[in-house]
């Protein structure tokens, strides 16, 4: 009950803060903290789970963040200038999107590994962020690459943050859901732009096909490098952060416990095993 306290009004202010800041910086339209009819369908479907990440990671129970997801998304939705009938689609892909993050970030709060893959989309979503105004800028391959480096190498932190070295086992995994994030940008963009011109579902879902699995050869040519920073870069903080766990308490030498089967320790009073039992009389000799 106290956690609620605090986990559900964060949780609430973080979906609309956290989900739909990009769209807001981005358009620079004060009302794009709230989906609205200029709201395009990558921009409900990326801030709506970005919002529901967080919504898992604050309140923590599957049940009470999925239904919390819901309610917040119906509610964006009634605040803003769509109504459910006529823009019904539009709804159900942020209440979905919402669902889905919702679901993944209370995953995420039980343990560290499920929070990194969580974290991959909302991450990406920021990272691309700052490189979006400066298209023709002569250094953009450094920030891109230097801003991808660092959310990669976060994710991996995140990751070991409580199964320690044990986590590096999933590097490549997250690595993976990482580049597919980016993909998966890309193939929501390509769907908001053909579903701005009137094309048809099947053309529709072509286009972001295409875009999804075009997108990969490109980035991985042009940022493998910095994502091979990254690795580097998470080895020393994954040492400093194991470094800093506090020791296992040490058993004592004499334990029984020290990783030996109970018939090693056979004490010194046991000698009398061997020892002749001496006669025992009934009734005692007389005097």
């Amino acid at each position: 009950m106290l956690r609620a306290l605090w986990s559900v009004p964060s949780a609430i202010a973080a979906w609309f803060v956290l989900g739909f800041t990009p769209s807001y910086l981005s358009a620079g339209n004060p009302g794009a903290l709230v989906p609205s009819a200029t709201s395009s369908v990558d921009v409900l479907i990326i801030g709506g789970f970005t919002g529901g990440v967080a919504v898992g990671l604050l309140v923590g129970r599957v049940r009470a963040s999925l239904g919390l997801g819901l309610l917040l998304a119906s509610a964006a939705w009634w605040f803003s200038d769509h109504s459910f009938i006529e823009a019904r689609g539009l709804w159900i892909v942020l209440s979905v999107a919402s669902l889905a993050g919702s679901l993944a970030g209370a995953l995420g709060s039980r343990r560290s590994v499920p929070a990194a893959f969580a974290l991959t989309l909302p991450l990406a979503s920021y990272i691309v962020l700052p490189g979006e105004p400066l298209a023709q800028w002569r250094w953009l391959w450094e920030l891109n690459g230097l801003l991808i480096a660092i959310g990669l190498a976060v994710l991996f932190h995140v990751a070991i943050w409580r199964t320690g070295w044990r986590a590096a086992y999933y590097w490549l995994p997250i690595t993976a859901a990482y580049v597919a994030s980016f993909a998966f940008i890309e193939a929501c963009a390509r769907v908001a732009g053909d579903l701005g011109k009137g094309l048809s579902a099947d053309l529709v879902a072509d286009g972001a096909s295409d875009a999804f699995f075009l997108a990969f050869g490109p980035f991985l040519l042009a940022y493998w490098p910095w994502l091979a920073a990254a690795f580097f870069l998470a080895i020393p903080m994954t040492a400093m952060k194991v470094r800093a766990l506090p020791p296992p308490s040490a058993l004592p030498a004499d334990s029984a416990l020290d990783g030996r089967g109970n018939d090693a320790f056979i004490p010194g009073d046991l000698d009398w095993i061997d020892r002749e039992e001496p006669v025992r009389r009934l009734l005692p000799r007389r005097p």
